[in-house]
């Protein structure tokens, strides 16, 4: 168990570095596979948004889900992918100055979620809407398959996360 839990944290720990200094995303559009790194500058903070059209959506994020960021953007789980993989967010639903996540609970299987990063903006569909525990941390994970993957508290439940997974439609490079 404990063997395994290290090699968890190490693989995690792997991943986060990894995007950090070199992230990759993955294009199999028209039967090409093409491999687009995006380099951070470590000076330069990144923001990026992500837009909900169904609950009115529209907000920046940024790296980290400490309350600091949290109190002001949809927070990244710096583990997570940035443009592939398992893009993890979360955010407050009430009782905060910002709560962008508070109508999350409205979604619904198919609607939208577009996510944009740099150059590139990224449509997915909601395919998985559950409450977890909130010692839950599989949905977390890194994965092979494109998705993205919101969190936010369950309304007077603390020991509870809504959790809103939707699978990558499209994928859209230089958009203005």
């Amino acid at each position: 168990m404990l063997k395994n839990q290290a090699i968890l944290g190490f693989t995690i720990i792997l991943m986060a570095i990894t995007q950090i200094f070199c992230p990759l995303a993955f294009n199999l559009s028209q039967n090409n596979f093409q491999i687009y790194k995006t380099k951070l500058n470590k000076k330069e903070e990144v923001i990026w948004k992500i837009e909900i059209p169904k609950i009115n959506l529209n907000a920046e994020i940024k790296d980290g889900v400490d309350q600091e960021n949290l109190n002001k953007y949809v927070g990244h789980f710096e583990e997570s992918g940035y443009i592939s993989g398992n893009i993890c967010l979360a955010a407050h639903n009430r009782g905060y100055k910002v709560n962008y996540f508070q109508n999350l609970k409205n979604l619904e299987i198919g609607d939208k979620i577009i996510y944009q990063y740099k150059n590139m903006k990224l449509v997915y569909i909601v395919k998985v809407i559950k409450i977890i525990q909130d010692t839950d941390i599989d949905v977390i994970k890194p994965t092979k398959e494109n998705k993205i993957t919101l969190i936010t508290c369950v309304e007077n439940k603390p020991e509870l996360r809504r959790c809103i997974q939707g699978i990558l439609k499209i994928w859209k490079e230089k958009f203005v």
